[in-house]
């Protein structure tokens, strides 16, 4: 079990603070309700650049990483469709240093049109990097359109093209910035050998005085996917070492009753090489070269992907129905002692996962994100519980062609 205490400032920010008094180290994580599906459809990337303008100075601090590296400190960010999450790990008696960087950068980011052009050369380049210049980068900014219709997970995190971060002005950084990151649009996790009392007496010092921002808090209107009625293809050639194939179908959303069980799904067909996928196509009837299969956690309806490597001299065609074969069967035939597997597989990742204090933190930030923060206490049951016959239900409401979006990404000839 993961304890924890929370309160809430009267500028909305909410605080959870998880006391563990073996942890050398604090974690600082703040949780700001923002991700790449907040964006304009015509600005898109705009959440993946401000993980980068967040670290480019504020009004006291010029430089984040100078104060904190010098305190022996640590930090970091990611951006997701959903979130956007900053972490600072330190040891616990220069905690305040944490609350004193990220209040400042909270209430006052600097504009200096000078760290935007940086920053935006920085962006533009992994653009360029990890989805243009190397093989099969550029799938996702081919297969999110492709499954979704009018959902703004239609694009990546990295945004649909270059030319949306190449054209941002100051005015649409700064519009996103007070739009977005406000106190009552954050939740922040401090975790260590820390007492809710001082974390209180921290938070009212270094945050209770940002204010919660001109307008009305931030409230999620995002248009919802119509049900899929129809298999959509898109056939691609690229300079790639084989052929691969991508099929995404749509899936129930984090907290949807399915997800455990579609979760544990793509653990029987495509985790490790015990899988069916694995053990089907690549070991016995050696049509693919690697396959996998995953289902993405997204807080709206997500994607769950089964995606391999052909080997020479096999047609999509063949790839394409012998994944369809694996699947059909998993629908009326599970072992139990197969389902008892993935399960205690699937309980072991989260314990593992919860060795790290960083991890358990960030682990709240995202369950009290998702309206629930005692899901960290769930999973196990919720993961144990789920029956051979939810697994089948799962399976036969996924796996429909007409509910499938395949992306044939082939090899381009020489």
């Amino acid at each position: 079990m993961i304890s924890y205490s929370s309160f809430e400032l009267a500028n909305g920010l909410k605080v959870f603070v998880h006391e563990d008094n073996t942890s050398p180290l604090a974690v600082v994580n703040i949780l700001y309700n923002v991700g790449s599906r907040d964006e304009h459809p015509e600005k898109t990337g705009f959440a993946h650049l401000f993980e980068h303008l967040m670290f480019g100075g504020s009004a006291n601090v010029p430089a984040f990483d100078t104060p904190l590296q010098r305190v022996g400190g640590e930090n970091n960010a990611f951006t997701s469709p959903d979130i956007t999450n900053y972490y600072v790990t330190l040891p616990v008696a220069n905690l305040e240093t944490a609350f004193w960087l990220e209040s400042d950068r909270m209430m006052a980011l600097s504009f200096d049109p000078k760290v935007l052009e940086v920053q935006r050369k920085v962006v533009i380049e992994e653009f360029k990097q990890r989805y243009l210049n190397q093989p099969y980068g550029d799938v996702w900014l081919k297969l999110r359109p492709l499954a979704y219709s009018i959902h703004p997970y239609s694009w990546a995190t990295i945004g649909k093209e270059i030319a949306h971060i190449e054209e941002a002005t100051m005015q649409d950084v700064k519009d996103f910035f007070y739009k977005y990151y406000l106190p009552n649009n954050a939740i922040m996790v401090v975790g260590g050998n820390v007492k809710t009392d001082e974390i209180k007496t921290l938070a009212e010092k270094w945050f209770g005085g940002i204010k919660p921002g001109p307008g009305e808090k931030y409230i999620r209107k995002l248009p919802k996917e119509p049900v899929q009625t129809k298999k959509r293809t898109l056939e691609i050639k690229a300079n790639v070492p084989l052929n691969a194939i991508y099929k995404a179908y749509h899936m129930d959303k984090r907290m949807g009753k399915d997800f455990y069980a579609t979760d544990l799904l793509s653990d029987l067909l495509g985790r490790g090489q015990s899988s069916r996928l694995y053990q089907k196509l690549v070991r016995d009837k050696k049509i693919f070269n690697s396959i996998s299969a995953y289902c993405m956690g997204s807080i709206d309806e997500g994607l769950f992907v089964v995606d391999g490597k052909l080997n020479d001299g096999i047609t999509f065609k063949k790839a394409e129905d012998a994944i369809n074969e694996v699947i059909l069967h998993l629908q009326t035939d599970i072992l139990e002692i197969e389902l008892q597997k993935v399960k205690n597989q699937a309980e072991a990742s989260l314990v593992m996962s919860e060795i790290e204090l960083l991890n358990r933190c960030m682990n709240i930030a995202f369950a009290a994100n998702m309206g629930d923060v005692e899901m960290i206490n769930k999973e196990a049951a919720l993961i144990q519980n789920v029956s051979e016959a939810d697994i089948k239900r799962a399976a036969k409401t996924i796996f429909t062609e007409e509910n499938s979006s395949v992306l044939y990404y082939g090899k381009s000839e020489k």
